[in-house]
């Protein structure tokens, strides 16, 4: 992906300035918000009866029906930018679901979710070593303390079930994961002839969807579930409800500002808010599911708002001629590299 470095390249709208990074933040926060919630109205679902690939495809599939009007208006990108979509849809949609699920039947939740969110750690990898971007002490530390925190969040250290399939396809969640921050990043220094965020989740909606019925079967989905009620921490509460929160909440709000906010902000910034995910996933489980989080696991949360916390305020602009994540005189850890 072409990236800009130098101070003559003109700057993205979307994130030059401070206003520019605050809105791109409070969409990232939004996104890690819409994304965390996930799992507290999907696990009754599951609970009732549900496979969770048809909980997935329910997900995607009903995403995409939402967003199909959004396909339509943008139906040119299916000429401009036919790779962008596809990939689009094979990574940011299906292949995190896919693989992260495939995961979990083989290794415990928390070590598939801490590998799958060693996907800040590399994006970084990819803007250094793929784009040949500098990158400094600041990001590193930022990526490492997400990372730490994680492992206290999800309780590494209860469960550690040694599977290599089971280690891979979470390893390949994490890359999927990054293929959605790289490719909601693609065209933001276009201008006018960027690719435009809603059209582009909206066709990789309809590509997620369309993998996904082949991998979850949904014609051998009990459809019965849907129609009854599930229980959330002993109170029912209606399996449509729980859907509709899932597909509106959960995945079209979830993907809008988070892609937007890899516009406004960058992939590694953006990557590394998104660990906060985790974190709100573990206190809504709390306080909905009774799930209660113990003292390693507040810990973890704290510490993972640091990282966020250090990551996003150190990180320049795009187009700014600094090095990524850059904390003003701090000694770079490599030299800058050509533009990609």
């Amino acid at each position: 992906m072409p990236v800009r470095t130098s101070d003559s390249s003109p700057p993205s709208p979307g994130r030059h300035g401070r206003q520019g990074k605050g809105v791109g933040l409070g969409l990232a926060l939004l996104s890690a918000v819409a994304f965390g919630g996930s799992g507290v109205a999907a696990k009754p679902l599951i609970e009732a009866g549900l496979d969770p690939l048809h909980v997935v495809w329910l997900r995607v599939a009903g995403a995409a029906l939402v967003m199909l009007p959004l396909a339509v208006r943008h139906r040119a990108l299916l000429r401009r930018r036919p790779g962008l979509l596809a990939g689009f849809g094979l990574l940011a949609v299906a292949g995190v679901q896919a693989c992260y699920f495939a995961a979990l039947s083989r290794i415990p939740v928390g070590v598939a979710l801490l590998i799958e969110y060693l996907a800040p750690a590399l994006v970084l990898g990819w803007v250094r070593f793929v784009q040949r971007r500098p990158v400094t002490r600041a990001a590193a530390v930022g990526v490492v303390l997400a990372v730490g925190g994680l492992a206290c969040v999800v309780e590494v250290w209860s469960g550690l079930g040694f599977d290599v399939l089971g280690l891979l396809l979470a390893l390949g969640a994490a890359c999927c994961q990054v293929g959605y921050f790289i490719l909601s990043d693609q065209g933001s220094d276009a201008g006018d002839e960027a690719p435009d965020p809603l059209g582009v989740i909206a066709y990789g909606l309809l590509v997620g969807a369309a993998v996904l019925t082949a991998v979850a079967r949904p014609w051998s989905m009990d459809w019965s579930v849907l129609a009854g009620t599930a229980r959330m921490d002993g109170t029912p509460v209606a399996a449509i409800a729980l859907l509709a929160w899932i597909v509106l909440v959960a995945t079209v709000v979830a993907y809008v500002t988070g892609v937007l906010a890899v516009r406004r902000l960058s992939p590694q910034v953006a990557g590394v808010v998104a660990c906060l995910e985790a974190v709100i996933a573990t206190v809504l489980a709390w306080v909905l599911l009774g799930e209660h989080l113990s003292a390693p696991q507040l810990a973890g949360g704290v510490i993972v708002l640091v990282g966020a916390f250090i990551a996003q305020s150190s990180t320049p602009s795009k187009g700014s001629g600094q090095p990524v994540a850059s904390g003003g005189p701090e000694r770079k850890l490599s030299r800058p590299g050509r533009p990609a």
